[in-house]
């Protein structure tokens, strides 16, 4: 099956031809939707985005099933490119993906529950086989590049199978991760392979490269998970909660931009999530290539830093872009007291309309605040807004909206402290004593969670510190409020279906934006009644002796969870004291001939 023939060209999407995103009106030009995605993408680059397309909703499916239905969309494709007039043309691209794999033969019996999806209706039927994906499968395993020996052979006369294998493993362990990203995935997959094929020692070459490959694939675990989130906003919070965050960004990124321009590039970004997020990726890579392109054809309106990332092959230009750091942000910026507590008619404009004015606040505010996070720009700007909504029924305003500065320059502060309070911890005491602290904390938090998850939360919360507190002072805001929100969004959604506690509830009925101070400001759950002691708790075995060091970690790091969960008004001495009892237990046992038995004694 011919159908990947230069896969690093697949993601030459914008070459000779300008686009103008506005897919409404777009795709009312077109009878077919299939017919018209094939001609945007030509034949390889279609090909390659459906490929990832069923790999993602049939994990299951093994790539010569994938490569099947993946030919007869594309026999589709030829036919509707003929005769848009055609039957089954008209239909929406998620539909004819859909309604390929409910054909498939023995479904049920292959693929189990995933076929109840077919007998729903659309969108319900599409929503159904999303929740089927599950990140990271244990019934596929990581992708294994054949032996240095063969593999080059393999690429010269099996490349399209090479490649396609490589992109179906990607997809399928990652059935969240949005096509733009898989595609540039199998570049720099083939980029390694150019380079070394060349080379006299193939296998040093290769395994060089693999430490570069890495890091691209550490890279795309965290584009990963940054989109999930956003889906998840999008999805939990609606349009006007995505966009809002977008527009924050977006104005810290390209602080020079006009307000109008950013705000249609935030409206374009969201559809072309939308469309990712539903797991439509012929529709994700096209349009995505349409707003890379759009970006780079107004990139001095934008910002003079894209320039270098605009000049680069296609494939590498929305990793460029992504990657790209905050422009400077013009020099003389008036003050925002001007226009907005002190200018008589700031009130007039707030009520004549209401959602533009606030969305040129957050613009304005967030290009003169590049070191703060996306959250905390939001919460300042709901808090604008609440103190407008008060204010503007006083008769002084100007008076009332300075004393509701005052307060937000608090809550500013409370936020700029956790960041620091937290680095100091991490950066001083080290990694080992952040995780127990945490674990202490979280734990009097919310003791009902079970000893595993919250020993999982802790070690996440400690990744942030690893992650955000080595970065310049400016970049640690953003950094750690976004993985926090992605680590509370986690718990959140638990809760909706295993209930934690009043608390936790609480905060997770709380606006994005303000889940974070909420989980921090939350205290110790005094409805809990804590367990009867349980001796098993400290039945520890003599395989310990023999454990690698981060799995007598874990253990003891566990203990400390079980004893706070029984104990929480255990104070910080008495988890010290606890903590090294349990390596001089270790130490002393393992020693002896009897383990069992000195364990059992201490």
């Amino acid at each position: 099956m011919k159908w990947l023939t230069l896969i690093s060209f697949i993601f030459l999407l914008s070459s000779a031809r300008s686009r103008n995103l506005q897919r409404t009106a777009r795709d009312a030009e077109h009878k077919s939707p299939i017919a018209h995605r094939f001609n945007d993408l030509k034949e390889e680059t279609f090909k390659a985005a459906a490929l990832i397309t069923f790999s993602q909703y049939l994990q299951g499916c093994s790539f010569e099933v994938a490569s099947e239905l993946v030919k007869d969309v594309v026999d589709l494709a030829h036919k509707c490119v003929a005769n848009e007039d055609a039957p089954e043309c008209s239909k929406s691209l998620p539909s004819i993906f859909l309604d390929e794999i409910c054909q498939v033969d023995k479904l049920r019996d292959t693929y189990g529950d995933i076929a109840d999806c077919c007998g729903k209706a659309d969108p319900e039927r599409n929503e159904c086989f999303l929740s089927f994906k599950v990140q990271h499968p244990d019934f596929v395993s990581p992708y294994q590049r054949p032996a240095a020996d063969v593999i080059c052979n393999e690429y010269k006369d099996h490349r399209v199978q090479l490649l396609g294998h490589f992109m179906h493993t990607v997809s399928r362990r990652n059935p969240f991760l949005h096509a733009p990203a898989i595609l540039g995935l199998a570049a720099e997959y083939e980029n390694a392979l150019k380079a070394c094929c060349s080379e006299s020692d193939i296998g040093a070459c290769l395994d060089a490269k693999v430490q570069q490959l890495s890091v691209i694939k550490e890279r795309a675990k965290k584009i990963d998970m940054i989109q999930q989130h956003g889906c998840r906003i999008l999805h939990k919070y609606g349009q006007r909660t995505f966009e809002a965050s977008k527009l924050v960004r977006m104005s810290q990124k390209y602080p020079n931009a006009p307000f109008d321009g950013l705000v249609k590039m935030v409206h374009d970004v969201k559809d072309v999530y939308k469309e990712c997020c539903e797991g439509d990726m012929v529709e994700c890579v096209d349009d995505w290539s349409e707003l890379v392109a759009s970006l780079c054809a107004k990139q001095d309106v934008f910002s003079s830093k894209l320039k270098p990332c605009c000049e680069l092959p296609a494939v590498e230009q929305t990793k460029c872009i992504m990657e790209l750091d905050f422009d400077d942000k013009p020099d003389n910026l008036p003050s925002l007291a001007e226009k907005y507590v002190e200018d008589e008619q700031v009130c007039k404009g707030y009520e004549q309309n209401h959602e533009e004015f606030l969305a040129e606040f957050v613009y304005q505010y967030a290009r003169r605040h590049p070191e703060f996070s996306t959250q905390l720009v939001l919460r300042v700007a709901k808090g604008f807004e609440t103190a407008l909504d008060k204010c503007c029924k006083t008769d002084s305003p100007a008076e009332c909206l300075r004393k509701a500065v005052e307060e937000l320059k608090k809550h500013i502060k409370e936020t700029e402290d956790v960041v620091k309070t937290n680095c100091e911890l991490y950066n001083t005491h080290g990694e080992a004593n952040f995780v127990k602290q945490i674990l202490a904390r979280y734990t009097r938090k919310m003791p009902q969670v079970s000893t595993d998850t919250l020993f999982e939360i802790g070690k996440k919360m400690t990744g942030v510190a690893k992650k955000c507190c080595g970065l310049p002072e400016q970049k640690r805001m953003s950094c750690s409020e976004l993985f926090l929100s992605i680590i509370i969004e986690d718990m959140c959604k638990r809760q909706e279906s295993t209930p934690i506690n009043d608390q936790v509830s609480q905060c997770c009925n709380e606006l994005y934006s303000s889940r974070r101070p909420c989980f921090t400001a939350m205290g110790v759950d005094t409805k809990y009644v804590p367990p009867p002691f349980d001796p098993m708790m400290f039945n520890f075995e003599a395989k310990m002796c023999d454990a690698p060091e981060p799995e007598r970690e874990a253990g003891q790091l566990k203990l400390l969870i079980n004893l706070i969960k029984r104990k929480p008004q255990m104070t910080e001495e008495q988890q010290n004291t606890i903590a090294g009892g349990f390596t001089t237990m270790m130490d002393k046992c393992c020693k002896q001939s009897d383990v069992d038995s000195c364990m059992g004694e201490e």
